[in-house]
């Protein structure tokens, strides 16, 4: 085990799902806490196999395995959009591995030579607190100008491109929609909206529902949490379009826990996995075609969803972000 690693540990910077003893794996995960804690425990209860991880955002996940590509930190990472795992793959991150059965999953939702393989679709929605609508006799946001409206002036919080998988596919989403240059006018038009961007993309989730502020962008299963809570919230998609991450998951190449590391995605891209998601309102839209979710805001036949090459996405991300500071928020 190395240096950083036992520091890590002693700090009780990792996050536990089993006890001493069991054959072991170290993650990274850019899915929220409170679902992987539930992904890694049903892990664990599947195969015995002990689980440490620590939970990113996905700029500072690929970040972190970028500087550590040399000697590897962890083993596997659970989440995230597929264009981060596709920006790693140029960072010679990830290996290639083709998990068990997952012939079952759509071509497009897999690296074709085994780097990430995908377990989820999340679109992106608004979503905006029910009360301020009401209070000034709005309408929920059902087109992407509809945010440029004064009245959600200083009122809108939203994923910060710096750190997030969940801004940068904003960002995506309005490149194909507008074009690149409109993209990022319309983006500076907007910023004079934002009251503030946010590390996570879930991070503008809970200010939305308690009235901090009004509305915000995020993935669907960010989204859904608050609303399965009980707040005043309402869940809008784009008419004009929007485009979806493919939540992923893959091998780290030089994993030390190399066969643990293949048992998990193998358990992550099977149908019991895909089923456990479902059950435990784990909102993902399941990307195996044996599994479908009953939920009807899920329905991805019922959203304007525009299909946006992964690779495409991890080439310009870097590229985009860098355009995003210097035009958006500087």
């Amino acid at each position: 085990m190395s240096k950083k690693l036992s520091a890590l540990l002693a700090a009780g910077l990792f996050v536990f799902t089993a006890s001493a003893g069991a054959e072991e794996l170290t993650a990274y995960s850019i899915m929220p806490e409170k679902y992987a804690s539930q992904v890694f425990a049903e892990f664990t209860k599947d195969t015995g196999i002990k689980v440490k991880f620590l939970r990113f955002s996905s700029g500072e996940a690929l970040a972190r395995l970028t500087a550590e590509k040399k000697n590897p930190q962890v083993d596997v990472m659970l989440g995230g959009p597929a264009d981060t795992y596709a920006a790693g793959v140029k960072e010679g991150i990830f290996e290639a591995y083709k998990p068990a059965g997952s012939d079952a999953i759509r071509a497009e939702f897999r690296d074709p030579d085994g780097h990430w393989t995908g377990i989820g679709i999340i679109p992106l929605c608004f979503l905006t607190n029910t009360k301020f609508l009401e209070k000034n006799g709005m309408q929920p946001p059902a087109k992407w100008v509809d945010l440029l409206d004064p009245r959600y002036k200083g009122q809108l919080q939203m994923a910060d491109a710096r750190t997030s998988g969940t801004a940068t596919e904003r960002i995506y989403t309005l490149v194909k929609l507008m074009g690149e240059d409109e993209a990022f006018k319309f983006q500076k038009a907007l910023n004079a909206n934002v009251q503030l961007y946010t590390k996570s993309g879930a991070g503008g989730a809970l200010p939305v529902a308690t009235g901090q502020c009004a509305s915000g962008i995020f993935y669907i299963v960010d989204a859904l949490d608050i609303a399965q809570q009980g707040y005043p919230v309402t869940i809008s998609y784009p008419q004009d379009g929007v485009s979806f991450g493919i939540e992923a998951t893959g091998v780290i190449k030089g994993a030390k826990n190399l066969d643990a590391a293949k048992k998990f995605v193998d358990w992550a891209t099977s149908r019991k996995f895909a089923e456990f998601i479902v059950a435990n309102k784990i909102n993902y839209v399941p990307t195996r075609s044996d599994v479908k979710t009953s939920n009807p805001i899920l329905d991805l036949s019922k959203i304007n969803t525009i299909s946006v090459d992964v690779t495409w996405k991890g080439a310009n991300r870097k590229a985009f972000t860098q355009r995003w500071i210097n035009e958006v928020i500087k």
